[in-house]
């Protein structure tokens, strides 16, 4: 196949601007799904995808127009995955960028199409929805222009829902996308850049490349530059939809190698494949995502360890964007810290672990990596050493560091204009520095907020659709770490500190979540034979209690008549039975796993 005749492009978008429905009409206009087979959002194929509504996993998928070969590569909108994005666009010469007529420009929108920009591509304005009776066309025609700084007729106006000028689109990659180039040097000269991987049970780990340089056949020898990993490719093939074996991939082309490695950890986004005994250094910009956001995964039932250890590491034969090593806590037994790219991240993976490998889990509260420094002569051996602390209940106790630094984040709002005077104290309320305030054509006003992440995950996401009425768009990306006013705050349960109840905090805010915490925990903790104190603990102090009163139980109920004296007698009985109860109790409460589920789902 000739080079001049292939396509490689990807439509880059906010979320739920109409990506999938987009690629389901070129789908259908190129007729590489037939129409028996159609269905909405054909590549959004995981069952969490079509619930949410969302793309989760990009997919790549080969469509034959004309005289020539389409590759798409459908990315997901969310910024949880904007690393794998920025691979998959390594891959391609070209991006559809796609703004939905009803919303315009998103915070999203803008940081897509930088990673495009920075990646060289050929970009091409598209506009869709414009069928909807609220579609406002003219003004997002307009602000494309500003943005892009392009001519009305360059931008594109389609419809995923009516198939309206989707024709017309494919067009314009063929037109405006250009063609792969060939930087072949040598019959063994072989690059392919990973963009994304899956597994089977089957067939182990399948990659999804890109041929840079040279081809790939069924049966070579190759090998991961980055992991240093040898394999055969058992199957080269693309994808029309589903993976189809063609035996051989050439320069330019997009498609699948399946590796037959059954080892988590190998395979990773942005890894090169080269041949084995000719092997070319990895392709430049590789690195692996970092996790931004931490939660303790543990089994309600002890029994199911081992399925849980077994689960995830099948997950990252999938996904190794996320990490998870071994961990034990006294009150919930042995389980797992694990690091993801964000908070929806996390959700797809805990999701993902109670759906297909039938899991109850306890999900801990997620937390951020802090870095910490510890005065000297503090007793110990850390004295005047820094650690990176990546559990609350791991976190120093108060006066016993001289430097706390936490990762802070560079956050795009977009908002309707009539909404700053909401936005204002919700960023003074999660401690956001505004950096600039533009108000846009369109009436919304553009803000560039400085923020600690801790604060951005406590429920920013919520509060801010909620005092804009849910018009509020946000993107993010991490800024470096600054300097953190924050400390530990424990909840103690019968005068012993819970561990999965820890947290950290702002110290200004420290005496208010004492006091949700402790109220929450009093009101859902069942009553226990002897009076329970729950108390919060921070700053080397107690800040909040509360007293859970003991269960009520009339011992002279089987009694009638008689003297009165004999009730007496079991009531002192009892009385001292339940002090007796409450001094070797303590630390002994039984705290049933609801009640964890229920804490940690407090959002705070």
């Amino acid at each position: 196949m000739s080079l001049q005749q292939i396509r490689n492009f990807s439509i880059i978008a906010h979320i739920d601007h109409g990506k999938s429905t987009l690629a389901d009409r070129m789908l259908e206009i190129t007729h590489t799904v037939e129409q028996r087979k159609m269905r909405d959002r054909v590549l959004d194929d995981m069952e969490l995808e079509q619930e949410k509504g969302i793309t989760i996993k990009m997919r790549p998928v080969r469509m034959q127009y004309k005289d020539y070969t389409l590759n798409l590569i459908d990315t997901p909108g969310h910024i949880d995955f904007s690393y794998e994005v920025s691979r998959a666009l390594k891959a391609v010469e070209g991006s559809v960028l796609l703004v939905d007529a009803t919303q315009g420009v998103q915070a999203q929108t803008l940081t897509t199409l930088g990673m495009a920009r920075e990646a060289g591509l050929t970009i091409i304005p598209a506009i869709s929805k414009i069928d909807s009776p609220i579609a406002r066309t003219e003004e997002v025609v307009k602000e494309l222009m500003k943005l892009l700084e392009c001519k009305e007729e360059d931008i594109l106006k389609v419809s995923g829902k009516t198939g309206e000028n989707v024709d017309k689109l494919l067009e314009a990659v063929i037109d405006r996308v250009p063609a792969p180039r060939d930087e072949f040097r040598g019959p063994n000269d072989t690059r392919a850049l990973v963009f994304d991987f899956q597994y089977s049970n089957h067939k182990g780990v399948i990659v999804f490349v890109r041929i840079l340089d040279g081809s790939v056949k069924k049966g070579d020898e190759l090998r991961f530059a980055i992991a240093q990993e040898k394999f055969v490719a058992l199957e080269v093939g693309v994808f029309k939809p589903e993976e189809t074996a063609t035996g051989v991939l050439e320069t330019g082309q997009i498609g699948y190698i399946v590796t037959g490695i059954k080892k988590p950890g190998v395979a990773s986004v942005g890894d090169t494949v080269t041949q084995h005994k000719f092997p070319l250094p990895a392709m430049e910009g590789y690195t692996r995502p970092v996790p931004m956001v931490w939660a303790s995964i543990y089994p309600e039932s002890q029994d199911d360890f081992d399925d849980l250890r077994l689960a995830l590491g099948r997950l990252r034969l999938s996904d190794s964007s996320f990490t998870h090593e071994e961990e034990t806590s006294g009150s919930l037994g042995r389980g797992f810290r694990c690091g993801f790219l964000g908070l929806l991240h996390l959700e797809i993976i805990t999701e993902r672990l109670k759906r297909e490998f039938n899991l109850d889990l306890i999900v801990a509260t997620p937390s951020i990596t802090y870095e910490v420094t510890y005065k000297q002569g503090i007793g110990s051996s850390k004295g005047g050493t820094t650690e990176t602390i990546y559990t609350p209940s791991m976190f120093p106790d108060h006066g016993t560091t001289t430097q706390i630094r936490e990762p802070w984040m560079k956050v795009q709002l977009f908002a309707p204009a009539d909404y700053l005077g909401a936005l204002v104290p919700l960023l003074y309320d999660h401690e956001g520095e505004t950096e600039s305030t533009e108000t846009l054509s369109d009436g919304r006003a553009a803000l560039v907020v400085h923020m600690p992440l801790r604060e951005l995950m406590r429920n920013f996401f919520d509060d801010l659709k909620s005092v804009s009425s849910g018009y509020a768009s946000i993107s993010y990306e991490m800024e470096g770490m600054r300097d953190a006013d924050v400390a530990r705050l424990d909840i103690l349960v019968a005068d012993e500190p819970v561990e999965a109840f820890s947290r950290v905090v702002s110290v200004r805010r420290i005496e208010e979540d004492a006091e949700k915490a402790v109220e929450k925990l009093h009101n859902i903790l069942p009553q226990q034979m002897f009076k329970t104190k729950i108390q919060g603990y921070g700053l080397g102090r107690i800040i909040s209690s509360r007293t859970l009163s003991a269960l009520q139980k009339d011992v002279t109920q089987h009694m009638y008549g008689g003297d009165i004296t004999r009730k007496m007698k079991l009531r002192e009985k009892q009385k001292k039975g339940k002090k007796k109860m409450m001094e070797r109790g303590k630390g002994n409460v039984n705290i049933p796993n609801d009640v964890f589920l229920k804490m940690m789902r407090t959002g705070e």
